[in-house]
């Protein structure tokens, strides 16, 4: 089954900072559910949540959809499907 992974790195870091996986079939629940700190994250880099749903549900998307890189906060974000 797909899911959406979301995860979070400080610039320089190996480890991330903050990791979300969320099974598709759930995710437009979920998104709901996220901690804030992510929602926050995406949002700041305008990242629409709807619009990863409608590809999730297209079904014709894999790997990694987008990277942010926030150099004042020295944090990169990374959004993808997997499975």
């Amino acid at each position: 089954m797909p899911s959406i992974k979301i995860v979070t790195y400080k610039s320089g870091e190996a480890r991330p900072e903050v990791t979300v996986t969320i099974p598709a079939s759930v995710f437009k629940i979920a998104r709901k559910l996220m901690p804030k700190k992510a929602c926050d994250a995406l949002e700041e880099q305008g990242i629409d949540l709807s619009g990863i749903d409608e590809l999730i549900r297209s079904g014709e998307t894999s790997g990694v959809l987008l990277e942010v890189e926030d150099h004042k906060k020295k944090e990169k974000t990374v959004i993808s499907i997997e499975g």
